[in-house]
C-alpha cells in the first residue's frame, strides 16, 4: 500500500509537471479536478510574485512578467511555507531570461530585498551617540579589531545601472522607465528604517567593505581591503565618511 508521504510527494509531482501522467489509480474526475487544482495554485503563485515585484512588472510588462513568472515556478517551484517565500530565486531566473537587459535582474533583486528586509525582525540601531561613548578609549588595536552587529534584514549587491532613478521612474503604473547606466559599479544597500525598507547606493569599494564586516570582518581588515583598492590616503578619508554613514542610517546594531 502506498503510503501517504509518498501520495504527497507524487501529488506535488503531478502539480509541478503537467506533463506528468496522473496515477494509474486515479479516476477521471480526480483527474479533473487536478487541472482545476493545479491552474489555482499556479494563479496564486503568479499573484504573489506580482505583488512582490510590482516595478519589475511594469518594467518588463505583463506579458513578458507572466512568461518569466510561469518559467520561475516551473524550474524553481516554492519550498517555503508561506507565498511570500515563492520570489525565491526569481532575480536569477530574470538574469537568464533578459540576460540582454540587465537592469530587470537588478530591479528584481532590489523588491525582493525589500520585501525581505520588511519583515526581518526587530532591532535598535545604535546612534553617534552611543557609538562615541563605547569607542571613547579604544586603542588603535580596539579600531582594528572592532566588530558590528548590523540590523536585521541588511542585503548589498553590486549594480550597474542607477536604481534611484529606475525605482522612482516606476512608482506609477504609467510612464516611461528610466534606465541609466553608472559611469561605475555602485552597491545597492538595502535596509529597513522603522517599518519602511530603505535603499542607498554607495561606492563599491565602501560596498566591499560592508559585505566584508556583514561576514564577521573586523573594522581593520575592511580598512585594509579599501587601502588596496583605492590608495592610503583615499582609504582614511572614506573609512571615516562610511562609519559615520552607516552609524547615521542606522546601520549598526551595536558592537561585538
Amino acid at each position: 500500500m502506498i503510503s501517504l508521504a509518498e501520495r504527497q510527494a507524487e501529488m506535488m509531482d503531478c502539480l509541478l509537471d503537467e506533463e506528468r501522467s496522473v496515477p494509474a489509480d486515479w479516476t477521471s474526475s480526480q483527474a479533473a479536478g487536478l487541472e482545476i487544482y493545479r491552474n489555482n495554485y499556479r494563479t496564486s503563485l503568479v499573484e504573489a510574485l506580482r505583488s512582490t515585484f510590482e516595478r519589475t512588472e511594469r518594467l518588463v510588462g505583463e506579458a513578458s512578467f507572466a512568461r518569466a513568472a510561469a518559467h520561475h515556478l516551473i524550474t524553481a517551484p516554492p519550498s517555503g511555507w508561506t507565498l511570500d517565500l515563492a520570489g525565491r530565486g526569481f532575480c536569477e531566473t530574470c538574469a537568464d531570461l533578459f540576460a540582454h537587459d540587465p537592469e530587470v535582474a537588478e530591479l528584481a533583486w532590489l523588491e525582493w530585498a525589500m520585501h525581505t528586509s520588511f519583515v526581518a525582525a526587530n532591532s535598535t540601531a545604535l546612534d553617534m551617540t552611543d557609538f562615541a561613548q563605547a569607542a571613547a578609549d579604544f586603542t588603535d588595536i580596539d579600531w582594528e579589531r572592532m566588530v558590528f552587529h548590523f540590523v536585521p534584514g541588511i542585503d548589498v549587491r553590486t549594480v550597474r545601472h542607477d536604481l534611484k532613478a529606475l525605482w522612482s521612474s516606476l512608482e506609477a503604473t504609467e510612464g516611461q522607465a528610466e534606465i541609466v547606466l553608472l559611469e561605475k559599479a555602485s552597491t545597492a544597500i538595502v535596509w529597513r528604517e522603522g517599518e519602511r525598507p530603505v535603499f542607498l547606493l554607495v561606492p563599491e569599494v565602501e560596498g566591499d567593505a560592508l559585505s566584508a564586516m556583514l561576514a564577521g570582518a573586523p573594522y581593520g581588515d575592511a580598512c585594509q581591503k579599501m587601502v588596496s583598492a583605492i590608495g592610503q590616503d583615499r582609504a582614511v578619508e572614506t573609512a571615516g565618511a562610511m562609519l559615520g554613514r552607516w552609524l547615521g542610517e542606522g546601520l549598526v546594531a551595536g558592537l561585538a
